[in-house]
């Protein structure tokens, strides 16, 4: 699963199916010992958890890069590689 962006110990990737049918567009966190799927549509916490704070940061990444999150998506779903995307700071 290739890794989109990191910060602040927050590790963010998305899953490729080409040529697949795939859930809603989302990607996966990662912090310490915690997983978090957030949706890229709705900004929203769908499955595992994440510290608060860690939270609330990636909802602010999120905002700040959501076109860029659905290009990856997309890119992804299609074969394509994604592109790193700028960490929070």
């Amino acid at each position: 699963m290739p890794e989109i962006s990191r910060f602040f110990g927050i590790i963010i990737r998305m899953y490729a199916e080409p040529n697949a049918p795939h859930h809603r567009p989302h990607f996966h966190a990662y912090y310490q010992g915690d997983v978090g799927v957030y949706t890229i549509d709705t900004i929203e916490l769908i499955a595992g958890q994440l510290p608060r704070r860690q939270q609330r940061l990636i909802e602010a990444w999120i905002e700040l890069h959501h076109e860029e999150l659905l290009t990856d998506w997309e890119r992804l779903q299609s074969g394509q590689a994604p592109f790193k995307i700028a960490p929070l700071r």
